[in-house]
């Protein structure tokens, strides 16, 4: 019988014939999200993209980079998954539209002590469902295990992304003026924030586990905290043309820091709290916490996930078309947001 021996490196903890096997098993997800401007093939050193940018002037990229965050915690106490690279893409996504920008690709990083066939398939899957919801293209990756650097079952996850806006269509807040109206889209939760104070509520306070059950949530504790992070970007494409003047994507910071980003010098938001129904998850926290309001609105979305601004006549039909509400509008001011 022949015997078999270990690789020096698999014996130092990095399975580089693990990593290959993993990654030919997942490329027919990748491919799924591919379309003619996808040039090359899946594992090569660069990903290929050749834009189509005909009926645009002046196309600009517009990037960005992030993660998700100490979510990431609750997927491994459910060994769940599938949500995670959903949120990510999505996240991404959000955070180029609003400044008018369509996706093109996104590339994933992903680092582990050791690469788990099915946890990494489930998080590939994820990413491939995303991008070909939003028509977005995975062009490329990097997987990477580095034994020691993290806890066993453990990972990290990060994206780019890539995407085109005609200059001339590029939302930067100079449009904003007072008497324009605040759209609120709504969440579905927590989407990609503010879980390290969740967590500390939830599990170190109240003692709490995935698997609770509470009142006013459905489900178990553990899937209301993994609801996938919403992509709005479609949504905010189908707007008449010259309806959107800025919009706000409601991450770290909330409502309080991230809206004046977009607003001009001269101009600042008036947001009424009492406009929307604070999601069940959000009081929670808050009360269990003793957490000031003013923290929770920095530290959450608290029900909001994307603001939009337009122009007070294109509010009504901006609701109809979006299923979003008035929550405020834009006042004269200093560029800062405040609750009435």
């Amino acid at each position: 019988m022949k015997k078999t021996f270990k690789k020096a490196y698999a014996l130092a903890g990095v399975d580089v014939d693990l990593g290959n096997a993993v990654k030919k098993g997942i490329q027919s997800a990748v491919q799924s999200t591919h379309g003619p401007e996808v040039l090359g093939k899946v594992g090569g050193f660069g990903g290929l993209f050749q834009p189509d940018f005909r009926g645009m002037k002046e196309p600009v990229l517009v990037s960005s980079v992030d993660g998700v965050g100490t979510k990431l915690k609750i997927a491994f106490a459910t060994r769940r998954h599938d949500t995670i690279g959903q949120d990510l893409v999505n996240h991404c996504i959000n955070d180029i539209a609003v400044v008018g920008a369509r996706p093109l690709f996104f590339l994933d990083y992903l680092g582990a002590e050791r690469l788990e066939p099915e946890v990494f398939g489930h998080i590939l899957k994820g990413f491939a469902k995303a991008c070909k919801a939003g028509s977005c293209a995975l062009i490329g990756g990097e997987t990477a295990q580095m034994p020691g650097m993290y806890k066993r079952g453990e990972y990290d996850v990060a994206g780019c992304i890539v995407g085109v806006v005609d200059r001339k269509k590029m939302l930067d807040g100079t449009r904003v003026r007072p008497g324009d109206t605040l759209i609120g889209l709504p969440s579905n939760g927590l989407h990609t924030n503010g879980y390290s104070l969740a967590r500390k509520v939830l599990f170190e306070k109240l003692k709490l586990t995935p698997d609770s059950k509470v009142a006013g949530i459905p489900g178990t504790l553990g899937s209301e905290l993994l609801k996938v992070h919403k992509n709005y970007q479609p949504l905010m494409a189908s707007l008449p043309a010259g309806t959107l003047k800025a919009a706000a994507h409601i991450t770290g910071g909330g409502l309080i820091d991230n809206l004046p980003r977009v607003l001009p010098a001269d101009c600042s938001a008036e947001i009424d709290t009492k406009s929307w129904k604070i999601p069940a998850i959000f009081r929670l926290i808050g009360d269990a916490g003793k957490i000031e309001a003013s923290e929770m609105y920095q530290v959450f979305n608290m029900g909001i996930g994307m603001v939009l601004i337009v122009p007070d006549k294109a509010a009504r039909e901006t609701c109809k078309l979006t299923k979003g509400r008035i929550i405020g509008r834009i006042i004269p001011g200093s560029g800062n947001a405040a609750f009435c």
